[in-house]
This record gives C-alpha cells, sequence and structure tokens, in this order.
C-alpha cells in the first residue's frame, strides 16, 4: 500500500500563536529566532518550504552576516526578484540606521560610572536608570528624578514602566553624590530594597545600584547590599 506523503503546513496552517507575525505583536521582536523575523519580510515560501523554512535555509547557507551583504543576484535564486530586493533593502535600511550608533555594554560598576561623567559632580542629586537587554547592552537611559533622592520621590512606577514599555531584561540604577561622599543613605539604602522587590515581581532584575562621585563610586552589588 503505498504511503501518503505528509505535506508542511503553510504558516497559515500553523496555531495562529506560532506564526510570527502573532508572535511579534504579542511578544516583541526580541522574543523571535533569526528565521522568524526573515520570514515576517519573506511573507511567503517556495515550492515545498514555508516562509520560516525558507528563512531557515537562507540563514544556513549564507549565515546572518554574510545575507547581510549577499547581492541581488545571489538571493533572488532562492527567494525571486521581489522578495530579494525586499530582504537586500531591510538589511540596507538597517544598516544606515545603526551607522555610528554608539552601543553601551555594562559589565561593571566602573562602566556605570565612566558612562555618568556628566552628573559627577552635579550640586543636586540625579536619578538615572540605565535599560538592559539580556546581553547588559543598553535599550534607554533615563533621568527619573532631580534633587534630594528619598524613597518618596523616585517611585518603583517611575522606574519600571519605561522598562515594561522597552522590554528591557533587567536595569541598572545610578546616582551621584554632591557631598563627594560614595558611602549610601538610609533612603539609598531603602529605596534600593524598595526597587528590588518591585523588580522581583515584575520579572525584571535590578542588578545594581551604583553612587558616583568626581572621584570614585560604591557598587550595592559588590558590597553586598542587594
Amino acid at each position: 500500500m503505498q504511503k501518503t506523503q505528509k505535506t508542511k503546513k503553510t504558516i497559515k496552517e500553523m496555531p495562529r500563536i506560532e506564526r510570527p507575525r502573532e508572535k511579534l505583536i504579542r511578544y516583541g521582536p526580541e522574543k523571535l529566532s533569526d528565521e522568524e523575523l526573515l520570514a515576517i519580510i519573506l511573507r511567503t515560501g517556495r515550492k515545498g518550504l514555508n516562509a520560516i523554512e525558507l528563512a531557515k535555509s537562507l540563514i544556513e547557507k549564507y549565515g546572518t552576516g554574510n545575507l547581510a551583504d549577499a547581492v541581488f543576484n545571489e538571493v533572488s535564486g532562492e527567494t525571486g526578484a521581489v522578495r530579494a530586493c525586499e530582504v537586500i533593502a531591510c538589511f540596507e535600511l538597517g544598516r544606515r540606521f545603526l551607522k555610528g550608533k554608539k552601543i553601551n555594554l555594562y559589565m561593571s560598576p566602573q562602566d556605570v560610572w565612566k558612562e555618568l561623567k556628566d552628573i559627577r559632580e552635579r550640586k543636586k542629586e540625579h536619578f538615572i536608570v540605565l535599560y538592559l537587554d539580556t546581553r547588559n547592552q543598553e535599550i534607554k537611559q533615563e533621568v527619573v528624578s532631580v534633587g534630594t533622592l528619598n524613597a518618596n520621590l523616585v517611585h518603583p512606577r517611575e522606574v519600571f514602566e519605561p522598562a515594561v514599555k522597552n522590554l528591557a531584561a533587567q536595569i541598572i540604577t545610578a546616582h551621584n553624590h554632591p557631598s563627594g561622599s560614595a558611602e549610601p543613605s538610609e533612603d539609598d539604602l531603602v529605596l534600593t530594597k524598595r526597587l528590588v522587590e518591585a523588580g522581583k515581581i515584575l520579572g525584571i532584575e535590578m542588578i545594581d545600584h551604583v553612587i558616583v562621585t568626581k572621584d570614585g563610586y560604591l557598587s550595592f552589588k559588590e558590597k553586598g547590599l542587594l
């Protein structure tokens, strides 16, 4: 008896929650694999391959770096002329947008101290939040408050709302001490504890709180205060 060949699922035949576009809308682009992101650009597959499988075959053949540099004739042989133009245009647009963009990577409190040189000698306390991805790369940096630092002035809502909005995986908080002393005050300790607890509830880790001064810094993590 002849076996019936099992046909591969098209994107439309997949459960909605597994489709790349639906996943992007619900969870954001960071949750998608490289082939799922590329499949959104391709939109459709070719004979025998759905869009995700076609995207995977392109990435396996060229690699993400080489695919970005691939020429029209190479890609069009795999996808057709129209989709080759779209893929190449997307990579070129991304290259232009990212050209000259500085990517801050925070691996130590000293990295934070170097980055926040503008607030070291300010006469008022500036409370800064660095919103990071899972690789400790900065997504966004925001001044949450200016003035005397206390637990009432800096509310977890103001700290974590941008984190949720920008899909940050973790945060580092920092503030300057105009006095020049890096030792934490009682308010610093209370506020830090409050923010750590709020982060646990939201699933966004507060990985450090750094006090910066003209001549140095204090890391709550290094001091075992987190």
